[in-house]
């Protein structure tokens, strides 16, 4: 005997709706959170479960008992919640508040890579350095002027 997984399970739920496509799917509505009453300012009936009390006052006051717990728990799960609430949205901020610093730290790397990349520019372009390629034709320039002005005068002197 084969035993099935939550996976075999799901598996078999999802070819199920596959085997009809046609067919509309229900999807269940959540829970509505439970709303309990305000408890009264003032009680008029007080009353307990110990002695005094009438066989049928016990059950009255047993259901009174439950209804407050139930109405203690919802509001403690409420402040639970409320405080995950904003715990959460602290961590989301602080998070936030990180990727932004991050962010313009780098933005003024960037920004002073580029604005040293720019002023090397400009010093190139007010003091132009020949690159090795110019200087090696400005050289055989400057060599062939120098023979023919050498030649010139020597000529000139004969």
């Amino acid at each position: 005997m084969a035993k099935f997984t939550p996976v075999d399970y799901q598996k078999a739920k999802v070819e199920k709706l596959m085997k009809n496509i046609d067919k509309p799917i229900e999807i269940p509505e959540r829970k509505k959170e439970a709303k309990f009453a305000e408890p009264p300012e003032f009680v008029r009936n007080i009353m307990g479960s110990s002695a005094g009390a009438g066989s049928g006052e016990f059950h009255v006051y047993r259901h009174l008992r439950r209804k407050e717990y139930a109405r203690q728990r919802f509001i403690e799960e409420q402040a639970r919640k409320e405080d995950l609430d904003r715990q959460f949205k602290e961590k989301l901020e602080a998070n936030q508040r990180l990727a932004e610093e991050k962010t313009a730290k780098k933005r003024k790397k960037r920004l002073k890579k580029k604005s040293k990349l720019k002023a090397t520019k400009k010093v190139k372009k007010i003091n132009p350095q020949p690159d090795d390629s110019t200087r090696e034709s400005s050289d055989e320039e400057n060599s062939d002027s120098e023979e023919e002005s050498t030649t010139k005068i020597t000529d000139s002197h004969k």
